[in-house]
C-alpha cells in the first residue's frame, strides 16, 4: 500500500476501492441484505419502515430465552410449565403455529428453543413469557427494552408471537440486526436454526425455512406469514469465511419468498467481498511527538479494519488517517491520537481510532529547552 503524507494527514491510495450500488431488484416489499463482519448494508429497500414482522419477532422472544441460558439464570434441561392461558392463546384452535403443548406439561427449555425456530410455536413462546415474566404482557415490557437496549430503532412489541395487532411493528434494519446479534451472541445454541424437523408430543413438523433446503451454507433464521405481513424471512448463510444476513418482508407467496431470498443472498456473495485495509496493531502511520523522549510515536489501528466491497469496484477508495501533530507528551499506549477514515462511494464510511502503539514519556527541563531551542532556530521539522 503506498502512503503519502501531506501535512497533517496521511492519503492511502490501496488496491481496493470504491463502491457504486448495482441495480438489483426484488418483489420483496421491504428488504435488507447485510454482511455479518462489516455489518455493512448490501441491499436496502424500505428498511427503516415499521411493518407487521409476523412470526419474525419471535427473534426476539429467542434472544431473550437464550441470553437467559448465557447468563446462567436457567438451563436447556430446566423445564416451564404449560398454562391454560398459554395452550389457550398459542393452540392451533387459534390457526397460528404451534408446537402442540397440552396443559400442565412440564417441557424443557432446549425444547422450547426447537419448537419456536422450528416449528414456531406461538403456544412454546407463551410459555416462554410465562416462566420468565410472569405474564405475556411483562415479557413484552422486557422486549421493548431490550429492543432500545440493542438500538432498535423502529421496533414495537404488543406480544411474543408476532401475531397480528395494530401496535406491533418491527423494521428489516431492526431485524437484521437482531438476527446479527444472535449469531454473534449465541454461538453454541445457533445451530438450532438449521435443524430441518422437530418432533414433539408425536407431531413431527419441518423447518418453515425454504432455503435450508435449497441453499447450501443456508442455516438460519426464522421465516413469517400473516395476511397483512405477506411472506417473510430473516435468513442468514455462509460461504466460505463470509456470511450475510438478509431479512424481507411482504411477498406473495411462499415460492416467491423461497426465490427472491435466494437470489438476493447469491448476489450479494457474488457481486461484494470484504477486504482487510490492516491488522489489528499494525502501524498506519507515525506522529511527531512534542516535549517527548522520544520524537515519534508510532500510530496503530486497535482492531482489525475490514470493508465490504463491490467486486467491480476495485481502484478509488480513499483511506485516510487524520491526526494533528506534533502530540504533546506524555503519550499512553492505546490513547487515541486521531482517526482512519475509509470512504467509498456510495456506502457509509468507516471510521476507526488510531492509537499510540506504545507510551512515550515526557522529557525534562532540558530536554525541552533543547525542543524550543531548535524550533526557533530551525523551525518545525
Amino acid at each position: 500500500m503506498k502512503i503519502n503524507k501531506s501535512g497533517l494527514a496521511v492519503l492511502l491510495c490501496g488496491a481496493v476501492c470504491g463502491y457504486q450500488a448495482m441495480a438489483f431488484e426484488t418483489a420483496a416489499q421491504n428488504a435488507i441484505l447485510m454482511d455479518y463482519d462489516t455489518g455493512e448494508y448490501l441491499f436496502a429497500k424500505n428498511i427503516e419502515e415499521s411493518v407487521p414482522p409476523a412470526s419474525m419477532s419471535k427473534l426476539m422472544t429467542v434472544y431473550i430465552l437464550m441470553s437467559k441460558i448465557k447468563d446462567g439464570s436457567i438451563k436447556l434441561d430446566d423445564t416451564f410449565s404449560v398454562s391454560e392461558n398459554a395452550w389457550r392463546k398459542g393452540g392451533a384452535a387459534t390457526g397460528g403455529s404451534t408446537m402442540f403443548l397440552s396443559i400442565g406439561d412440564n417441557v424443557s427449555v432446549e425444547n422450547l428453543i426447537k419448537g419456536i425456530v422450528i416449528q414456531s410455536g406461538n403456544d412454546a413462546c407463551i410459555v416462554v413469557a410465562e416462566n420468565l415474566s410472569g405474564s405475556e404482557d411483562d415479557f413484552v415490557i422486557l422486549m421493548n427494552k431490550t429492543a432500545k437496549k440493542l438500538g432498535l430503532k423502529n421496533s414495537h412489541f404488543e406480544n411474543a408471537t408476532g401475531l397480528p395487532h395494530p401496535d406491533h411493528r418491527m423494521s428489516m434494519e431492526d431485524l437484521a440486526i437482531l438476527s446479527r446479534h444472535i449469531i454473534k451472541e449465541f454461538p453454541d445454541l445457533y445451530h438450532y436454526f438449521s435443524q430441518k424437523e422437530f418432533v414433539y408430543n408425536n407431531i413431527k413438523q419441518g423447518n418453515r425455512n425454504p432455503l435450508l433446503y435449497t441453499m447450501k451454507g443456508a442455516d438460519g433464521l426464522k421465516t413469517g406469514h400473516t395476511e397483512e405481513a405477506g411472506f417473510c424471512l430473516a435468513a442468514s448463510a455462509a460461504k466460505g469465511e463470509r456470511r450475510l444476513i438478509e431479512v424481507m418482508s411482504g411477498m406473495s407467496s411462499n415460492r416467491e419468498r423461497s426465490e427472491e431470498a435466494e437470489r438476493l443472498i447469491s448476489w450479494g456473495f457474488r457481486e461484494f467481498n470484504n477486504f482487510k485495509f490492516f491488522n489489528k496493531g499494525q502501524t498506519v502511520a507515525s506522529a511527531k511527538v512534542w516535549y517527548g523522549k522520544e520524537n515519534k510515536v508510532d500510530l496503530t489501528v486497535p482492531e482489525d479494519v475490514l470493508k465490504t466491497v463491490h467486486m467491480s469496484q476495485q481502484d478509488n477508495v480513499k483511506v485516510t488517517a487524520e491526526f494533528d501533530e506534533p502530540v504533546k507528551a506524555p503519550i499512553k499506549a492505546g490513547q487515541k491520537i486521531g482517526s482512519l477514515k475509509i470512504e467509498i462511494e456510495n456506502q457509509r464510511p468507516l471510521s476507526i481510532p488510531l492509537v499510540a502503539a506504545k507510551d512515550v514519556a515526557e522529557t525534562g527541563m532540558f530536554g525541552k529547552f533543547w525542543s524550543n531551542f531548535k524550533y526557533f532556530v530551525f523551525g518545525a521539522k
